[in-house]
């Protein structure tokens, strides 16, 4: 089941990652009574990323994933384009655990034709 999908701007791989604000219902209760939350993300190799996803206290609550994003863009070399996908994981020892996967554009004659895993 995708949680999330998103095409990356380049606020994304220059700062930190601006999530769907539905995504929200993905990490309830534990952002209740707080405004951030770590999440584990598992890519395909396998590793265990550690993110912090957080709220405004104030205004609009979209989330955004900071800590431990800017390291992933960077092993993973994404760039404005790639598009993003998480995943939720059913895991009843874990309460917030994902998958995610990057995919490449697939460009012919400049023109954008689809997605690759990565």
């Amino acid at each position: 089941m995708e949680t999330f999908s998103k095409v990356l701007t380049k606020t994304d791989v220059k700062k930190r990652l601006a999530v769907p604000a539905n995504y929200l219902k993905s990490l309830r209760p534990s952002l209740s009574g707080g405004c951030s939350v770590d999440l584990k993300a598992i890519d395909e190799k396998g590793k265990v990323w550690t993110f912090k996803c957080s709220i405004r206290k104030k205004g609009h609550p979209r989330p955004v994933i900071s800590k431990g994003w800017l390291a992933f863009v960077g092993s993973k070399k994404l760039e404005a384009g790639y598009k993003i996908k998480f995943y939720k994981e059913n895991n009843n020892v874990t309460a917030h655990v994902f998958r995610v996967q990057v995919e490449k554009q697939i460009k012919i004659f400049g023109s954008v034709f689809g997605y690759a895993p990565m």
